[in-house]
């Protein structure tokens, strides 16, 4: 078939939709991603065998008030639906990408559209009014009917799917990396100068609100001695506080993001990886992050806040601690308790769980997907 696979993105980060196009050509299909062009990046280019096209708009630089966007987002569905109306497929990644593709769908009814949730769309920002969530539910209970498919990350939001919009449960696909047979590293101890003594807890990702990086910065700022250390890897509006914070405690380290080539050979330097996601939207408390399985696939194990998907996870799978409380002396207890576990037993449990949480296994779900086009 010929898909489309759209995001409204600049597609330069997006490991996600990389993977299911790389997928999906595996599997016999002509695929194109489709995002929006900015500055400086190609309009067209083929990256690991899948072809890329950035749509530029002439409204791109305008300003960024509400109606202005309203603008450029008609730009947009005006000039994608001239060029793709007429592929057998629009893979919609999240909300807005879903909104073009049945616009475009309304032009050519005989399109298919698979529904790709990468979150609860509905409720995704912290401490969102209701009055967004609303617009958003309805939005969204209107849309997906026109979905062929519906595929999204975590268990609970497929249940939740199903039971708000009386469809049939969506499949789930997880964020999970490629498999690969990751040894440990040595990278932060050489590059940061911690000791051998001392034992690592990573967090890698976006550096921003809602990740609990205050609370871990609070957490490991009041420790007794050094003998556990964070640091902190990626970038973000909270970069400036991590450095400023690091500058004062021997205890917290940054790192600046590396690429994904290299990510799994730092990602294995620490000793535990930490995902600490705050309840502050149903979006984070649905969540199943895709860090969880970077850091099971680098043979970590993991710490993670008392939230659903991730509690469950790490206690059937007997991979790491769950915090019993979201504060910061439910973290420091989580440490504790981290250190009292048989490392051995845990690092084993984690090794034969990264062969089940692999994108290898879940390219057979998309498979199945395509398959009931």
């Amino acid at each position: 078939m010929k898909i489309v696979n759209l995001v409204l993105n600049n597609f330069l980060n997006d490991s996600r939709v990389l993977k299911t196009s790389r997928s999906l050509v595996r599997l016999g299909h002509d695929v194109k991603v489709v995002a929006l062009h900015e500055a400086d990046l190609p309009v067209h280019e083929e990256l690991d065998t899948v072809k890329v096209h950035r749509i530029p708009l002439t409204t791109r630089n305008w300003s960024k008030r509400k109606l202005v966007q309203v603008v450029k987002l008609i730009e947009f569905i005006v000039r994608f639906t001239l060029k793709y109306r007429k592929v057998d497929v629009l893979h919609c990644n999240d909300l807005n990408a879903l909104l073009v593709g049945c616009l475009c769908k309304a032009t050519r009814p005989s399109v298919n559209i698979v529904y790709d949730s990468h979150e609860y769309a509905i409720n995704d920002v912290p401490y969102q009014p209701s009055s967004t969530i609303k617009v958003k539910y309805w939005l969204e209970r209107f849309l997906i009917r026109y979905a062929n498919q519906v595929i999204t990350v975590s268990d609970s939001i497929a249940n939740e799917y199903a039971r708000l919009y009386k469809i049939k449960k969506p499949h789930l696909l997880l964020n999970c990396p490629i498999y690969k047979e990751q040894r440990s590293g040595n990278l932060f101890r050489e590059n940061l100068g911690i000791r051998t003594d001392q034992t690592i807890f990573l967090y890698q990702g976006g550096l921003s609100k809602g990740r609990g990086i205050e609370l871990l910065l609070e957490a490991f700022s009041g420790l007794e001695s050094d003998q556990n250390v964070l640091v902190c890897m990626g970038y973000g509006p909270l970069e400036q506080l991590i450095r400023q914070t690091a500058e004062r405690n021997s205890s917290i380290y940054f790192h600046s993001a590396v690429t994904p080539d290299v990510l799994l050979n730092y990602t294995s330097s620490a000793d535990y990886g930490i995902s600490f996601i705050e309840d502050s939207c149903l979006s984070y408390r649905y969540c199943l992050p895709n860090k969880m399985f970077e850091y099971l696939m680098a043979g970590l194990p993991v710490l993670t806040s008392n939230l659903y998907e991730m509690k469950r996870l790490v206690e059937v799978e007997g991979v790491g601690i769950v915090a019993e409380d979201n504060t910061v002396e439910g973290f420091r207890m989580a440490v504790s308790d981290s250190l009292a576990q048989d490392y051995a037993a845990t690092q084993k449990n984690v090794f034969v769980c990264r062969k089940k949480y692999c994108w290898e296994v879940q390219e057979k779900v998309l498979n199945e997907v395509y398959g009931a086009l």
